[in-house]
């Protein structure tokens, strides 16, 4: 059945990869119509949350934010789709880096890198990030039910040179690497949220206290990498910028959870800059009022451990 499933859609999705980003747009503004205006796919979970983080914002103001962000995820779907065929050239064209230089000093110094980032703008087209930066870049993904089209996703993410690990082996794969003296550069989406039970942290997001990842910053600590924040704006349609922002380069010396903290702070700040472009359709906010549940099980916890 899987075989079947990839003979019937992978030729589609072969032939669109190949068609001018022009059609594609058009494409997408279809699309756009259906699932906005005939679907209404998870329309209410976007301005939830949206009534979440802004709320100084009028509802008319949110509404409209909610469209073009919806505009952007059909936009986000095509360019995902080109990203099966897109040459070297174009990709460096229609999606630059500010300033790679940051990365480079310390990979020069010999350091190993935690790239942090979030769903923000178009993090699929991130995969050219060896074209600019001077160590090997190492990203993890979710493995597919689907073993056909997680070898075609795979080979699509790492034409450009990064290499790809199932989250699943990550850890393993970067304390192997550490054993031998090899450096990396590690690439680690961090704004999603946890699944409740093996969550360390809670914090506030956009003033309301949610789960927060912290295995960036645990990682950082285990493997004292330099944790980098990478940040994507959207300048036009189908043209990206990203810029790098320096976390820390000492994160044994910093206290528990400030990198978290800092990263947090950072998502906010550029989310804020361009809000219509960051990954709204995902129920961030779902753990929001377990707060007191999650701190009894983890009394819970410990008595057990005792």
């Amino acid at each position: 059945m899987q075989l079947i499933l990839f003979i019937l859609i992978y030729p589609i999705i072969w032939v669109l990869s190949r068609l001018p980003m022009r059609i594609l747009y058009l494409k997408s503004d279809i699309s756009f119509f259906i699932i906005y205006y005939i679907i209404g796919y998870r329309k209410k979970v976007v301005l939830n949350n949206l009534k979440l983080v802004f709320k100084d914002k009028a509802e008319k103001e949110l509404l409209i934010i909610r469209k073009k962000f919806f505009k952007h995820l059909m936009d986000l779907m095509m360019e995902s789709i080109k990203a099966f065929s897109i040459s070297e050239k174009e990709i460096l064209k229609r999606y630059t880096y500010k300033n790679p230089e940051l990365v480079n000093k310390y990979a020069k110094e010999g350091k190993s890198i935690a790239l942090v980032g979030a769903h923000q703008a178009n993090w699929e087209w991130s995969t050219s990030l060896p074209k600019v930066l001077d160590i090997n870049v190492y990203g993890a993904y979710t493995k597919l039910n689907n073993a056909y089209f997680e070898k075609c996703v795979r080979d699509s993410r790492e034409k450009f040179g990064v290499f790809g690990y199932k989250t699943s082996e990550m850890v393993r794969a970067m304390q192997q690497r550490v054993s031998n003296k090899e450096q990396g550069a590690y690439i680690l989406l961090s704004d999603q949220s946890p699944q409740f039970h093996k969550a360390y942290y809670w914090r506030n997001f956009f003033n309301t206290k949610v789960p927060v990842h912290t295995g960036a910053e645990m990682l950082a600590k285990k493997f004292d990498l330099v944790v980098i924040n990478y940040v994507t704006k959207k300048i036009k349609r189908g043209y990206y910028e990203t810029e790098f922002q320096l976390i820390t380069a000492e994160p044994k010396e910093v206290e528990d959870y400030k990198i978290t903290d800092a990263y947090t702070k950072l998502t906010e700040k550029n989310i804020s800059n361009q809000p219509e472009f960051y990954l709204w359709s995902h129920n961030r906010f779902k753990h929001k009022d377990r707060f007191s549940e999650w701190r009894k099980l983890q009394k819970t916890k410990q008595k057990t451990k005792h």
